[in-house]
């Protein structure tokens, strides 16, 4: 496979300053999540600065301890725009080691009251020997992004119950 890229678009019927903020809360990415494998956030600080650091706890039936942490690190943050981290992990040292793909969401405003958000997930970063453990890019399959545009839908909807800010 030469693209070493995935993506997918949806309009959604919210503006995108709230859509924004769905996605810069923590608390909100195991609902928005298409796979199932992401749990609760470790924090709950909503996303503000480039460079800073989230982690979440995860579950994957093939990782080998099942449940596991990853550090996420915002590397894009242009409100209500663009929003994206790459993830990785603590290495117990004290150091933090991210694979080189990063998940981003863009957001066209459409209107006052709709959005375009388009979900990509890129590995063109991932160094030759994260490559040569046999770990297969995308982790996940071609549902998952669209499955994940359709709960942040769900969550941004003004009459959403499952969202409210600051929850």
């Amino acid at each position: 496979m030469d693209q070493e890229s995935v993506s997918a678009t949806l309009t959604v019927a919210v503006p995108a300053a709230r859509v924004f903020a769905v996605l810069a809360d923590p608390t909100t990415h195991s609902a928005i999540d298409g796979t199932g494998w992401v749990q609760e956030p470790v924090g709950r600080a909503p996303l503000t600065e480039v460079g800073q650091i989230f982690r979440m706890d995860m579950y994957h039936a093939n990782h080998p301890n099942g449940h596991y942490q990853v550090v996420n690190k915002v590397q894009v943050l242009d409100p209500p725009r663009a929003i994206g981290w790459l993830t990785g992990q603590d290495k117990g040292d004290g150091h933090l080691e991210f694979g080189g793909w990063i998940w981003r969401y863009d957001l066209a405003p459409l209107g006052p009251s709709e959005t375009g958000v388009t979900l990509t997930y890129d590995w063109s970063a991932v160094p030759q020997y994260i490559r040569e453990r046999g770990i297969q890019f995308p982790p996940f399959g071609p549902e998952h992004l669209i499955n994940s545009l359709h709960h942040l839908a769900e969550l941004a909807a003004p009459t959403s119950r499952a969202w409210t800010p600051g929850s």
